[in-house]
């Protein structure tokens, strides 16, 4: 009996084990261990859908909504949250009764005993994305990320959400642990979003390679740009100041640029003024809290007033003179009747005093001649508009032969308008090449400030090439370096010079230099003399110092 008992314990374990019980659906545990283990053979297929899952997915311009489902189908269960950014809390009036304050504090103490208001005090710290929302259709305006790591999967995530925000504006990533490659990622996800998004603040962000520059290509169209508390150092800002400008190059876009709170030295504020040189969009510079001493203060307050061209400059200029005049040889009309009409042009500057006479003897046939011209068009209207467009501030002896070109102009070529205007500004400046030259150059940019900082007026003295400066720089903050009274004296040189410039140029369109300088807290006394004056030059140029002297006047007028 002792046999036949032992021989069932022995076939029992066997018998489930060619999968009888399997078919039969009896329940063991090795039959619930493969019940379990069915349900993990059906999440492979799925979790080789969720790949795809983002790519059908339509975003809706709603960036709490579709970040939400995109981390989601990304396989993420806890993300950060959209939230509304928590506006400014409104400063603390003292009221009659200081007595109360305690109290409140007193139930604020009481009240944070919970733990539900402990950990609503350190919602603040959780990450989130904050926003900032237009008050009219309440779409996102601006978008703060603070104090989380941005992985690649994130901006993967942000490509893919961001484009559909109309209204984007600003993006803020401070301390987000960006790396060299995910700078790369974020740049190019840039070029995705709406063409509203023009500024974008990098902040506790230190880099190894300090590839900053990218964000300031030739294809960049971002307009304000902060990367503060970043460690750039010297190489960092060399990088930045070949973007700004080179010889062959120039960043048009750009036009804030904040570098406070680095460790940029003498030798990197040379690499921003060597960018500043042949830079003309710029308006705002901030290189407060650096380590910038005198030599580098003197580099930039040297391309702030008139600065001798290098060799490679001047050459590269004659290179640009060359190329603008076979363009505008290029562009002139090779047709006979304008072949003529040049001709009559060449005389009648070559006779100038006879033509002058004509004028005077005869005006009438001025008027006369171009409708006799415009007879065979029966355009004459259009001719006499536009000459009395270019007409005003021209002497007589361009008078006459202009009006003979654009007839003869509008009887050669019926319907570009433009091409007779442009004629019209040929013939005005057509006594002297190099003026043709330039004026050619400023019609091509005269929309998006085309032309090339080296074909501005130049002065020659002792052989030698001046450009005028950088004059388009508006302010710049050099708060908290380490600059001595040697380099007051250069910037009081320049704040002199280019108040100087902006008395004789007044009536004038053009750019004028800085408006707001700052200096303080470096290594020098308040009370400097050198100091003063600047502080006393730039107090009329500043335009908040203007509003508020405006502002008082009405007030002293009534009291």
């Amino acid at each position: 009996m002792s046999g036949e008992a032992s021989a069932p314990p022995a076939t029992s374990p066997r018998a489930p084990r060619p999968g009888i019980q399997k078919s039969s659906g009896a329940v063991t545990k090795k039959g619930d261990r493969g019940a379990k283990e069915k349900p993990a053979t059906v999440l492979p297929p799925v979790g080789e859908e969720e790949p795809k899952n983002p790519e059908e997915y339509q975003c809706t311009g709603i960036l709490e909504v579709d970040f939400a489902e995109l981390c989601t189908r990304w396989g993420y269960t806890d993300f950060p949250k959209v939230v509304t950014r928590p506006r400014p809390q409104p400063t603390f009036a003292p009221s009659a009764s200081t007595s109360e304050k305690p109290t409140v504090d007193d139930q604020r103490l009481s009240g944070s005993c919970s733990l539900n208001s402990l950990e609503s005090k350190y919602v603040f710290f959780r990450p989130t994305i904050q926003v900032e929302l237009e008050p009219e259709d309440k779409s996102v305006k601006e978008i703060y990320i603070r104090g989380w790591k941005v992985e690649e999967r994130i901006l993967g995530i942000f490509s893919k959400c961001l484009p559909s925000l109309s209204q984007l504006q600003a993006i803020n990533l401070w301390k987000v642990g960006l790396t060299d490659k995910t700078l790369t990622t974020f740049i190019a996800l840039l070029p995705l979003c709406s063409s509203t998004l023009r500024k974008v603040s990098l902040e506790g962000n230190p880099l190894p390679e300090q590839s900053y520059h990218k964000l300031m290509a030739a294809d960049s169209t971002i307009a304000h740009l902060s990367l503060r508390n970043n460690n750039i150092d010297d190489r960092g800002a060399q990088l930045l100041g070949q973007a700004l400008s080179t010889l062959h190059s120039c960043n048009r876009t750009l036009v804030s640029l904040n570098l406070g709170f680095n460790h940029i030295g003498d030798e990197g504020a040379g690499y921003i003024a060597d960018g500043l040189r042949l830079n003309r969009s710029l308006l705002w510079l901030s290189l407060a809290h650096n380590r910038i001493q005198d030599k580098g203060a003197l580099k930039l307050a040297e391309v702030l007033r008139p600065f001798e061209l290098t060799h490679t400059e001047v050459v590269e200029r004659r290179r640009l003179l060359l190329e603008k005049g076979s363009q505008e040889r290029s562009r002139s009309p090779s047709t006979s009747r304008h072949g003529d009409s040049k001709t009559e042009r060449d005389k009648n500057q070559l006779m100038g005093v006879s033509s002058f006479a004509l004028v005077e003897k005869d005006k009438t046939q001025t008027v006369k001649t171009p409708k006799g011209l415009g007879k065979k068009k029966e355009k004459s209207g259009e001719v006499v508009k536009k000459e009395e467009k270019s007409g005003p501030g021209q002497s007589p002896t361009q008078g006459t032969p202009k009006k003979e070109d654009s007839a003869k102009a509008g009887k050669g070529k019926v319907t570009i308008p433009e091409q007779k205007l442009s004629k019209g500004k040929g013939a005005k400046t057509g006594s002297k090449e190099k003026r043709s030259i330039l004026m050619e150059s400023e019609l091509v940019g005269e929309g998006a400030e085309m032309v090339n900082p080296l074909l501005e007026p130049v002065e020659h003295r002792d052989g030698k090439v001046f450009m005028p400066g950088n004059k388009i720089l508006l302010h710049l903050n050099l708060l908290r370096n380490r600059i001595t009274e040697v380099g007051l004296e250069a910037f009081l040189t320049v704040v002199q010079y280019q108040a100087q410039f902006a008395k004789s140029k007044s009536a004038s369109k053009g750019p004028v230099g800085l408006l707001w300088l700052s200096l303080a807290k470096n290594c020098f006394s308040p009370q400097c003399p050198t100091y003063t004056m600047i502080q006393e030059l730039m107090l009329p140029r500043d335009p908040i110092s203007k509003c508020k002297h405006r502002e008082e006047e009405p007030v002293a007028c009534s009291t």
